[in-house]
């Protein structure tokens, strides 16, 4: 499984993405809007983790629009939502 790890926390993204790869998961991490976009028109992903407040965020956007229909025919779609509160 090939994933995409969006987020401007770097020890978040990174922590994510070491226990991703653990589990024998490819994973690619970027840190912000625009790089996210980038790595989605070159390369095809099974999930993108992507952080709702990423920055350039407007280039983000196009991440969120439909993706190519999966191998069962049906597009993907967003599988649950998460949040990291500090205190």
């Amino acid at each position: 499984m090939r994933v995409l790890v969006a987020e401007d926390e770097p020890l978040l993204a990174d922590t994510i993405a070491e226990g991703l790869r653990r589990r024998l998961m490819a994973v690619d991490v970027c840190y912000d809007g625009d790089a996210a976009l980038e790595r989605v028109m070159v390369h095809r992903y099974d999930v993108v983790i992507l952080d709702r407040d990423l920055p350039r965020a407007a280039s983000a956007q196009g991440c969120r629009r439909p993706m190519r229909p999966s191998r069962g025919g049906r597009p993907p779609g967003p599988s649950g939502r998460a949040s990291a509160r500090g205190g």
